[in-house]
């Protein structure tokens, strides 16, 4: 079975970690854990940089970039630690850029996912409606199965 993980280094998120190491699975079974990079954007490359006199220097997203790409090779490594102590399970891990909503589902149909496994963020339904929702959307669009994981401190109000 091919299993992807997405993480957001949110307590939801390692409830979704926990989900995969609390269940069984079939021998041989592969987890991918991947998280998605989204650089604020203006027409769709990393980080708007702008001519004016009063912009920051380029350095300064450069150094922004970068502290996020470690941040999110930290998430991954901790996540791949985790699962490691689970027997039978292949782990590998990717870093996406891009919206989440996105890259989830893109990255699940080209590695041929059975099970996405996401965190919710327990969003009410008005904050929801405002904000969207990356489980919501993923549970919508996959072409595979999804699980949503539920932080066990969630209340159950809308």
């Amino acid at each position: 079975m091919k299993i992807l993980l997405a993480i957001d280094g949110s307590k939801y998120s390692d409830a979704a970690v926990d989900e995969i190491l609390q269940r069984p699975w079939p021998e041989e079974s592969q987890v991918r854990v991947v998280t998605a990079l989204e650089y604020p954007v203006a027409t769709g490359t990393p980080m708007m940089r702008g001519a004016e006199v009063w912009a920051l220097p380029p350095e300064y997203f450069e150094e922004v970039e970068t502290a996020i790409r470690e941040g999110a090779e930290a998430l991954i490594r901790t996540a791949v630690e985790r699962l490691g102590s689970a027997k039978g399970l292949e782990v590998s891990s990717e870093i996406l850029t891009g919206s989440p909503k996105r890259v989830i589902i893109e990255a699940a149909e080209a590695w041929g996912a059975d099970l996405i496994v996401v965190g919710s963020r327990g969003l009410g339904g008005w904050s929801r409606f405002l904000l969207g929702s990356v489980s919501l959307a993923v549970a919508s669009h996959a072409r595979c199965s999804v699980l949503i994981a539920r932080h066990p401190s969630d209340s159950d109000e809308d």
